[in-house]
């Protein structure tokens, strides 16, 4: 089986904004941005519906391009199966949303836990391979280390070198 894997990313920043309104009582207002990261191309909001219909709109972007050389019925599978994917999205994303406005610690331990999660099934597996590694294993990655640091230094004083000469210009 052809595996295909194709990553998007989104960055999400909220503000809130506190006023008074005409009866002199508090009011809140979120706003937000939302940037996909591979293409660059941002979008402001101000109703959370509006930042999932960019999500949506990109992923399936990317779902089409990788579905254009299947035969048209594996592309109805593939594409019911995003769709289920985009019906539990859509409700659960409002309530993770309220759920983090009204206790952020939690999500973040949530997020933590995640990320733990990840890294104890993908990266760990990876560090445990080099842990049995010999010492002259170990000698070797670091040499290999050091040696791509001073390369890293010698290419840092040449670009300071060539900015130098630029700014004296």
């Amino acid at each position: 089986m052809n595996k295909q894997k194709d990553t998007t990313s989104f960055v999400i920043r909220f503000t809130q904004k506190l006023y008074q309104d005409d009866k002199d009582e508090t009011q809140i207002q979120w706003r937000g941005n939302i940037r996909h990261v591979q293409g660059g191309e941002e979008k402001r909001f101000s109703d959370f519906g509006k930042a999932m219909e960019f999500i949506q709109s990109k992923l399936a972007e990317l779902t089409l391009e990788s579905l254009e050389d299947k035969p048209a019925e594996e592309q109805k599978g593939i594409l019911s199966k995003s769709f289920n994917l985009w019906k539990k999205v859509a409700l659960d994303a409002p309530k993770l949303v309220i759920q983090t406005i009204k206790d952020p610690m939690a999500q973040v331990e949530q997020i933590q836990h995640q990320v733990k999660e990840v890294i104890d099934q993908n990266i760990e597996p990876e560090i445990n391979q080099w842990r049995s590694a010999s010492k002259t294993d170990f000698q070797e990655l670091m040499a290999a280390v050091n040696k791509i640091a001073g390369e890293v230094k010698d290419l840092n004083e040449k670009v300071d070198q060539l900015s130098n000469k630029k700014k004296k210009k």
